[in-house]
């Protein structure tokens, strides 16, 4: 446990003294170069001696896009029907084999197309006419649920930000020896 007595100073920088004669470095101009408006007084940020400022010359665009957006990738029966045998598996891993799914984010199966496979469809989510129609070719469509409904980020950020039974570790404060102490020591 940290004790009063151990604990260190904090060093701060000491504050530039200008104007204080040429062997100081920081003497008659005081680090401001010679002539012009920034050498005599202040101007303010993004300022560009009255050229186009680079906040302006940018193009404007409207919107924003939300970074804990929920991406989907959507694939049709027709993709499942050319891809997958009859009576087989058809899940994240066996997709991405597949090359039909670029990441491990989201999968919505829509029912463009006909399917007279029987295929065990695992999707995040399926429009009411694909779910009808993998049901009518004696097929199961599951849908798969991530803790709750939605996604709020994608589950390899959550993974590695929160890991159960993994204790950080602690880390312990040696007190600092004197310079002094530290000569004595040796001699």
């Amino acid at each position: 446990m940290l004790t009063l007595h151990q604990a260190q100073s904090i060093k701060s920088k000491t504050k530039k003294r200008l104007g204080r004669g040429i062997g100081s470095g920081r003497g008659k101009t005081c680090g401001r170069g010679t002539k012009g408006q920034k050498a005599r007084s202040k101007v303010r940020p993004g300022f560009e001696g009255g050229q186009m400022p680079l906040a302006q010359r940018i193009p404007k665009h409207k919107g924003f896009k939300n970074p804990l957006r929920v991406k989907t990738e959507v694939l049709n029966l027709f993709d499942l029907a050319e891809h997958f045998e009859a009576g087989a598996l058809v899940n994240l891993e066996s997709l991405k084999k597949k090359g039909l799914v670029k990441s491990q984010s989201r999968v919505k199966i829509l029912g463009a197309g006909d399917l007279k496979k029987a295929l065990q469809v695992e999707a995040h989510a399926f429009s009411k006419q694909a779910k009808s129609k993998i049901e009518q070719a004696k097929g199961k469509a599951i849908e798969i649920k991530q803790g709750s409904l939605k996604i709020k980020r994608p589950i390899e950020k959550v993974i590695s930000k929160s890991r159960p039974g993994v204790k950080k570790p602690t880390v312990e404060i040696k007190p600092k020896l004197k310079k002094s102490a530290v000569s004595k020591s040796k001699t």
